[in-house]
């Protein structure tokens, strides 16, 4: 990420996302998801049947920190300040496809989670799946 924010996006997702997309964040993982068009009028659509009043706080979280964002004539887009504040992102960021979405990870904060993934909890669950 340059000194005005912007990030290329990696060739191999471009087609996928379009030209525009949404970006919001998980403050769980502390990354930023990016969604294409397609795949975040499917999350609306599970937002919307959510209980109003019990699910408000989250509804509201999600909209307010949800951007749409343009890919630029030399592939990049801009991640807005408040998000790479919440996400901790300073320079060189992770992009990775995870099924519906992408997440885009500060590389210190990924190196940070990788340190408490309990690889034989992923081994057991698989072996659990039939993989």
């Amino acid at each position: 990420v340059d000194a005005k924010n912007r990030m290329f996006v990696p060739a191999k997702f471009k087609e996928a996302l379009g030209a525009s997309f949404k970006v919001t964040y998980n403050d769980f993982n502390k990354c930023i998801l990016v969604y294409s068009d397609a795949e975040w009028e499917k999350y609306e659509k599970k937002i919307s049947q959510l209980p109003s009043l019990q699910f408000e706080d989250f509804i509201r979280t999600i909209y307010s920190n949800t951007v749409d964002v343009q890919v630029d004539s030399q592939g990049r887009i801009i991640i807005p300040q408040f998000l790479k504040e919440k996400v901790d992102i300073q320079k060189n960021v992770i992009v990775m496809g995870v099924g519906s979405h992408l997440e885009i990870w500060s590389q210190e904060v990924y190196a940070e989670k990788q340190k408490s993934v309990d690889m034989d909890k992923i081994k057991n669950l698989m072996m659990e799946l039939g993989f």
